[in-house]
């Protein structure tokens, strides 16, 4: 796939994005729910030796392909390593899979109700080594735990500012302010949110524009002049914490917008299955996330 090609698979193919990006931090449990305790591994080196092990089963079952799944986040060690003898995002690229990198450090203390992004002096870099690799965007992330208008603008602004440097490498933003699905003001936060989104996307120049990943919506439809935006490409959705049953429920009711879940995907796989049983898990997660992604019930029928 050419770059003209991914794009025009990320602005109209149907499936989801699969986030295979889990970090430093969160890789300890994210073993622990594959199955992988803590003693299994000594050093860091070990840990992530692991987990890519792990994120290589899953790119390389037969029933993970670019029919449902069309586009994959990657942590920074994901994209360096391999898979089946090739670069990862060289591997997802042949089964038609677009390869986007997580490139966020993590998150500074809370301050005004959200948290903002660490500084990425190296970003320059890095984002010309994962285009060099063929991959196609990127994904950065913010949490917004509270309606605070002056947090939730901070936070939008931040991202915008970031988005515009991914794009002076030529690859594409996955914009991501999520909120906190147990924020006591939710509803207030998406409010304010899709506000500060839309004065930020008027300000990007004619013709450029970026992905944008959010927290399914407390009122379905709340984001549907994002999906319609001309200067947004896709708009998809993390799962935050809801069960895969929750988070394809909810997601069915919020037309145009696609799923790009973690959890909601790894949770039911185990390094002790069978290839057989390991295949067939994934397989039921996949088809899950499909139909929520791609079958939508009506604002009526959500109400």
């Amino acid at each position: 796939m050419q770059h003209s090609d991914m794009k025009a698979k990320m602005a109209a193919g149907n499936g989801f994005i699969a986030a295979l990006d889990q970090s430093g931090g969160s890789t300890p449990k994210a073993l622990k729910g594959y199955g992988i305790e803590e003693g299994a591994w000594s050093t860091e080196e070990e840990m992530f030796g692991l987990i890519h092990e792990m994120r290589s089963r899953i790119i390389s079952s037969p029933v993970f392909t670019g029919d449902k799944v069309i586009g994959a986040i990657l942590f920074e060690r994901t994209m360096d390593g391999e898979v089946g003898g090739v670069p990862t995002p060289a591997a997802l690229i042949a089964k038609g899979i677009v390869p986007f990198i997580k490139i966020d450090k993590g998150l500074e203390d809370e301050v005004s109700g959200v948290q903002l992004m660490k500084p990425m002096p190296t970003l320059d870099a890095l984002l010309e080594r994962s285009k060099a690799l063929g991959v196609f965007g990127t994904k950065e992330r913010s949490v917004i735990n509270s309606a605070n208008a002056e947090g939730i603008a901070a936070v939008v602004k931040q991202q915008f500012e970031v988005g515009k440097q991914v794009l002076g490498h030529g690859m594409m933003p996955m914009i991501e302010p999520e909120v906190n699905i147990k924020s006591e003001t939710r509803a207030e936060c998406d409010t304010i949110l899709l506000a500060e989104i839309l004065k930020n996307l008027d300000e990007l120049p004619e013709g450029e524009q970026v992905m944008l990943k959010l927290s399914l919506p407390v009122v379905p439809g709340t984001f549907d002049p994002l999906v319609e935006h001309p200067k947004v490409l896709r708009v998809v959705a993390l799962s935050g914490g809801y069960t895969r049953k929750e988070a394809c429920v909810e997601l069915s009711k919020n037309k145009g917008i696609i799923a790009s879940f973690s959890r909601a995907l790894l949770n039911d796989l185990r390094a002790q299955m069978t290839e057989a049983e390991f295949d067939a898990s994934l397989g039921e997660a996949i088809d899950d996330i499909f139909k929520g992604s791609t079958q939508k019930i009506e604002a009526a029928a959500a109400a």
